[in-house]
């Protein structure tokens, strides 16, 4: 290491610097994950900003859409498409805010925000109580308030007053995400968290939701095949396909002669692929009436003219504001239901930090670092509820894959990308044309993207010990209570009565939340049952996490505040506020 202060002239310190930047290209080039175009700092031209912002929105396309598609129908909004169309608007807009957030003020990583799954399951326990059923599903009107939801007769309102519901408890829950990171509370947490706790937490997130899945793909299982097949097809079966494209060398978009393996292009994109080609099919199919045209006959659902309306209903323009389906409405057990969500997406998003940090060119993440990037989930939380999208936001591991794939890994182009999702987000057309899309498409792509979801949390045992009867048995039962506790509660829904309302609610929906029940268990008997922390797959997981082996381009000012590190650093008060870059890099 060369000092670069010690040494005297300019003409000095540029023949340094030239070396030293040698010496990096090719330690760059002898590791390809490193091998960087842009990193974390740098500022790609505008265009290929635009470019590349453009394919991290087609990214998490299909994830954010798929969030108001499930919530339709709990939320009563099934046949109401502009609201259905409002509610898309609303969720790319909110994405769009909480990435500038993150990426300005929050880790500062190139790292995208988006809709979240570990929020819908909580969101349908509290949905699935007797007092929010929707009134065409034949549910008794909830015998202790004449003014419940089940009583109204204004459309609008039946689904506005659930979605109140919904933001009143997300709203609150996510304060105890804005606590964890103001206070720094984060690191005293993730001591106790192991891969038991996550696996069983994650993987049943996906597992629950396969009712959803079955319901929508069951209007035309042929075409949930044709969707699923094309999904497979562009991202297992046509890996190993090579083609010539378009690449960018030498500040240059130019056209590549040598080919380039077909999987880099499609494989993060591969739900959107499919999804289109299915939707295509459908269109065809609809065009020359070969799927049955009464809504009685098996195969209806999979036209594509059921909800045109929809797009000639629709205004060009909807720009969502706060409080737009009116003030959020909080009950306990609610708000108590929803944390098991919130504890779930902050465990999820600590691990993406770090593998965007090694992706980025940037070194590992700082405890500052860690601590402002979940307060600023939590406020992006917290917007998420003011707005009312139904959902909350978490950082989005796709997006971060393809920071590897591209090479590029500048701040810039994640910000590029919150702006489109903003402007995209303001056309309401544009929104409502995705309503078109078939139930058995959106069913094909929820079978894979959901069991996607449980694949990832199955994979945190690789660093368990699985030969050990001690972690088989907190596994199994953790995972198997998951599945047969909600499925109980949801058969039998008059079995609690404490004679007090609230306890009653509060019970049903935290029996009824797989990923609470899993998640609880898991946590419980790792923490108390005795095993080593090899044997847990603690000890790997931590090293794997925090110690993966990088190239640093830079160095940690760019996990630095924007503008006011200066300012911070004058005023010793600062230094003990576990969220700012004066902060020591301690754990609780």
């Amino acid at each position: 290491c060369v000092s670069f202060a010690s040494l005297e002239g300019e003409t000095t310190k540029k023949l340094v610097k030239v070396a030293a930047i040698s010496l990096l290209e090719e330690s760059l080039d002898s590791k390809p994950e490193g091998n960087l175009i842009y990193s974390i700092n740098d500022r790609p031209p505008w265009y290929l900003c635009i470019l590349l912002g453009f394919q991290h929105y087609i990214l998490a396309f299909g994830g954010i859409l798929a969030i108001p598609l499930i919530l339709a129908e709990p939320l009563c909004i099934k046949e109401n498409n502009a609201a259905k169309s409002q509610l898309i608007s609303t969720i790319f807009f909110v994405s769009g805010m909480c990435t500038l957030l993150q990426t300005t003020l929050g880790t500062r990583l190139p790292i995208l925000q988006g809709g979240t799954f570990t929020f819908i399951t909580p969101t349908l326990a509290i949905l699935a109580l007797p007092k929010w059923r929707c009134p065409d599903t034949g549910a008794t009107p909830h015998p202790n308030a004449t003014d419940s939801a089940a009583l109204l007769v204004d459309d609008d309102e039946v689904w506005k007053v659930r979605m109140r519901e919904i933001q009143g408890a997300i709203l609150m829950a996510s304060m105890l995400q804005l606590v964890l990171g103001l206070s720094g509370l984060v690191g005293l947490v993730l001591r106790f968290i192991g891969p038991l706790a996550i696996a069983p937490t994650i993987s049943l997130i996906g597992l629950s939701l396969f009712i959803q899945a079955g319901q929508k793909s069951g209007g035309h299982w042929g075409i949930a095949a044709l969707t699923v097949g094309l999904i497979l097809l562009f991202s297992q079966y046509l890996s190993k396909v090579n083609l010539p494209l378009i690449a960018y060398k030498d500040k240059n978009l130019t056209f590549k002669k040598e080919k380039e393996k077909f999987m880099y292009v499609v494989f993060n994109v591969q739900a959107l692929f499919g999804m289109c080609g299915a939707w295509l099919v459908c269109f065809l199919l609809t065009y020359f009436n070969a799927l049955p045209s009464s809504p009685n006959e098996y195969g209806y659902m999979a036209r594509t003219d059921i909800n045109l309306n929809a797009v000639k209903t629709a205004a060009w323009f909807y720009v969502p504001y706060p409080g737009q389906w009116g003030s959020p409405t909080v009950s306990v057990s609610s708000v108590l239901g929803m944390m098991a969500g919130v504890l779930a997406s902050t465990m999820e998003s600590i691990g993406d930090y770090y593998a965007c940090a090694r992706l980025s060119g940037a070194p590992p993440p700082p405890t500052h670092a860690i601590n402002r990037g979940i307060a600023v989930e939590g406020v992006g939380c917290i917007l998420a509820a003011l707005w009312g999208t139904g959902n909350g936001t978490t950082s989005y591991s796709q997006n971060i894959a393809a920071l590897g794939i591209t090479r590029v890994g500048s701040r810039l182009v994640l910000q590029t990308a919150g702006l489109l999702m903003i402007i995209l987000g303001l056309f309401g057309k544009f929104s409502a044309v995705f309503i078109t899309i078939p139930d058995p498409v959106i069913g094909g792509m929820f079978l894979v993207m959901f069991g996607m979801v449980a694949a990832v949390g199955i994979s945190s045992l690789q660093y368990v010990d699985l030969n050990s009867s001690r972690n088989l048995l907190i596994l199994g039962f953790s995972t198997f209570s998951g599945l047969v506790l909600p499925t109980w509660f949801h058969s039998n829904p008059g079995t609690i009565n404490t004679g007090i309302k609230e306890l009653d609610q509060l019970i049903m929906i935290l029996f009824t939340t797989h990923m609470f029940i899993g998640g609880f268990f898991g946590f419980v008997l790792d923490n108390t049952i005795p095993g080593t922390e090899k044997e847990r797959g603690i000890k790997n997981w931590r090293k794997t996490v925090h110690e993966g082996s990088q190239i640093h381009v830079t160095d940690h000012s760019c996990y630095n505040l924007p503008f006011c590190t200066d300012f911070i650093q004058r005023f010793k008060l600062l230094h003990y506020l576990p969220f700012l870059p004066s902060c020591p890099n301690f754990l609780w």
